[in-house]
């Protein structure tokens, strides 16, 4: 990697990602970027913010640092585990420590679109429409188990989610910036839940799946906990570090635009490229002249039997802009082919569409990402 690092030193930036917040800022973001520019403070400010959400949510720094990527990115999160394991708490701690707004929604079968978004409503008196926002106006949404609402509500958050704005009649309303989805859903319990449509699902940039703490933290989880559930003035209070300082969304706008000066060499842009086409078995056939006598494409790769669809370009973007931010919050300004193999699984697996055979087989997206990982040549 030296040599990776002195060609960056010596690079001039990269142009910014097509789609990003430095790609099309508005200006207010522009004069948040300018107002706060040095890349040093807002990397420790950002760790500082981790450290602070982890000192409430114990034992769950993957997932924390998860979510202060995807906050960096402006990428969405779909965060699958067990209840009880602090997943509403994490996003509730992260949301006051870059003091953004926040709302949660209980998705539920009966719920509606207008539920979420907002609607017109007539107002007979001065017969007049109004516009009446919903809770998906806020710089953080928590989409508390989404699986549970129908496919009609799940695709309500479709505009929202891709082009961070919301329609209402006949009149387009922008969201707050920054903007983030995170969505929860339960591994279990799938009776009466509606899979997510995967046009919705590639829009996260992250799964994170999420665990139970071990011995010790869950002891450390126990203590911190207790006293407050017994002490009923205490729970209204942060069990936070009060001297950590806190963002607010302007800086995080600002410290976005810093990601343009992380230098990502070419070797590496197609390292991640090769683990993305890995993904799609159809590719393989691309090339004329490509089979073996039976037919089977010379290109295929083991695991393509496990896959029906690969993960698509939003893959490549998602595994490029959050290698970016991880190497910020590192405090470096290139990006290491580690930096791709540690986010490939939180990227891709919700991307892969697995056939019957990996069922039959018991393999799991999970699996088919190790094998990619294993068998693609490093930079």
């Amino acid at each position: 990697m030296d040599d990776l690092q002195r060609i960056s030193k010596a690079s001039s930036l990269p142009p910014p990602l097509p789609g990003s917040s430095a790609a099309s800022a508005p200006s207010d973001a522009a004069s948040a970027a300018s107002s706060w520019t040095d890349p040093a403070a807002a990397s420790e400010a950002l760790r500082q913010v981790i450290d602070r959400v982890e000192g409430t949510v114990i034992g769950q720094r993957a997932m924390v640092e998860r979510l202060v990527l995807a906050l960096l990115t402006g990428g969405h999160v779909l965060l699958e585990g067990l209840p009880g394991l602090a997943k509403t708490l994490a996003v509730k701690t992260l949301c006051q420590s870059v003091q953004a707004s926040f709302k949660r929604i209980q998705f539920t079968p009966d719920l509606l679109p207008a539920d979420i978004l907002g609607t017109v409503i007539y107002n007979p008196k001065t017969s007049l429409f109004s516009v009446k926002k919903g809770p998906v106006f806020a710089h953080l949404v928590l989409a508390d188990e989404v699986n549970r609402a129908p496919a009609k509500v799940q695709s309500a958050l479709l505009e929202a989610m891709q082009e961070k704005q919301v329609t209402l009649g006949e009149e387009t309303f922008a969201l707050p910036r920054p903007f983030l989805v995170i969505a929860t859903q339960n591994p279990l319990e799938q009776e009466g839940t509606y899979a997510l449509p995967e046009a919705q699902v590639d829009r996260f940039l992250f799964h994170v799946r999420v665990d139970y703490p071990n011995a010790a933290d869950e002891l450390a989880v126990m203590r911190a906990v207790v006293p407050r559930e017994i002490d009923e003035a205490a729970r209204s209070r942060v069990s936070t570090p009060p001297t950590l300082p806190t963002m607010t969304p302007d800086m995080l706008l600002g410290a976005r635009q810093a990601l343009t000066g992380i230098h990502l060499d070419e070797r590496i842009e197609r390292y991640i490229v090769d683990l993305v086409v890995a993904t799609r078995p159809g590719q393989a056939q691309a090339a004329p002249g490509t089979h073996s006598p039976n037919g089977v494409p010379r290109g295929a790769k083991p695991w393509h039997r496990w896959l029906d669809v690969g993960a698509s370009p939003r893959a490549s973007l998602g595994l490029n802009l959050s290698a970016r931010a991880r190497a910020f919050l590192d405090g470096r300004d290139y990006v290491t082919p580690d930096d791709i193999k540690s986010l490939a699984p939180d990227v891709l697996r919700h991307r892969l569409l697995l056939s019957y055979e990996a069922e039959s087989d018991g393999v799991s997206a999970d699996d088919v990402v190790s094998a990619i990982v294993e068998a693609t040549a490093l930079p």
